[in-house]
């Protein structure tokens, strides 16, 4: 598909990734297995669909170098560098609107996270390819992954009737987009069966989010077309831009939002909880390093270079890197950001 682009958003610091995400490490840049990095693992699966010279990056600035090292094949101006952080719908509205002056014409643009995991990469080559067809018809995608357990740490997707079919897979409508519910909601979305996690994944035409913008953000989309016509003013206008993720800007207020079922091999990696499935069997859980475990077991245990011994513990992350150790019971990872915080209000800016 010839006029179908990734827009890769490469901007978060990870901060439930702390100690290993750094601003100067971030967590996309980071080789969570014995895979290559998270940021070099995304757009790698997406060829031969979307070959590097259709693929854009936004990042922040602390993080352009370590990226540009990355991806050393795409074009430097094809890295959008953020000055100031302004959430998701100012990064996905300006690097859309980058890509559609770059490229010309109306192109469908696909907008994926770049620290995920996707085990089927095949499937979500196709998901995409069969989400721009529909996309086509002016409708915005997002895929949808069904829930494995009742998570409240996702967003969700309530689905809606059936709208068709394009490709292989079968679209509905969304009828509600519900932010990180309770537990007992959330063990009633997975009991009922009519809610799919949302996997952050999505794709349109240019012209529909522009659209979108325009209804919905007024005030953000003259200013981001102003950056484009005139990117020496980068550093005054972006600044300016409403904080507000895409989610909750554009996505949850559209009307004609649609969703299909991706099943892919899912996972956010959003914590350490998270990334414990993916690391290699050690003795006490799983993890990096050598471990010495007696009287212990489901543990997550990062510790490349140095011997750790579990003795009668379980259930508890431990990352160390040397200049910082972290240990958690595993149902309390999704908390490290607070730590991240913490170490922010002191001024402790050598370890964020």
């Amino acid at each position: 598909m010839s006029d179908l682009y990734a827009l890769v958003i490469a901007g978060g610091v990870g901060a439930r990734f702390w100690p290993r995400s750094r601003r100067d490490r971030p967590k996309q840049c980071l080789q969570i297995d014995a895979g290559g990095s998270l940021i070099r693992r995304t757009v790698d699966r997406l060829a031969p669909l979307i070959p590097p010279e259709r693929v854009f990056v936004v990042t922040a600035a602390s993080m352009a170098q370590a990226l540009s090292e990355q991806l050393p094949e795409i074009p430097k101006e094809r890295i959008l560098v953020e000055p100031a952080g302004r959430n998701t719908a100012a990064a996905v509205g300006w690097g859309s609107a980058a890509i559609a002056a770059q490229v010309g014409g109306n192109p469908t643009i696909a907008v994926l996270p770049a620290d995920h995991i996707i085990r089927d990469h095949g499937e979500l080559r196709a998901l995409l390819a069969d989400a721009a067809l529909a996309a086509q018809q002016g409708a915005l995608l997002t895929l949808g992954i069904d829930p494995t357990r009742a998570e409240t740490g996702f967003g969700y997707l309530e689905l809606g009737p059936e709208t068709g079919r394009h490709g292989r897979h079968v679209f509905r409508r969304v009828a509600r987009f519900v932010e990180k519910p309770d537990a007992p909601t959330a063990q009633r979305y997975l009991d009922g069966g009519r809610h799919l996690w949302n996997a952050g994944m999505f794709v349109f035409q240019a012209s529909s989010l522009a659209g979108a913008f325009q209804e919905h953000l007024p005030e953000m989309w003259p200013k981001i077309q102003a950056l484009v016509a005139h990117p020496e003013r980068l550093a005054s206008i972006y600044p300016t831009l409403q904080k507000i993720s895409f989610d909750v800007g554009i996505m949850e207020k559209a009307e004609h939002v649609l969703t299909t079922r991706a099943a892919m091999g899912w996972s956010d990696l959003g914590s350490w909880e998270a990334v414990a499935e993916h690391l290699p069997e050690l003795p006490g859980g799983r993890g990096l390093g050598r471990v010495v475990a007696i009287d212990s077991h489901d543990n997550v245990v990062h510790a490349p270079g140095k011997v750790v011994a579990l003795l009668g513990v379980s259930d508890l992350v431990i990352v160390d890197t040397g200049d910082a150790l972290l240990i958690c019971p595993r149902d309390q990872a999704q908390r490290v950001r607070e730590v991240h915080q913490r170490l922010q209000d002191a001024g402790l800016e050598d370890l964020l």
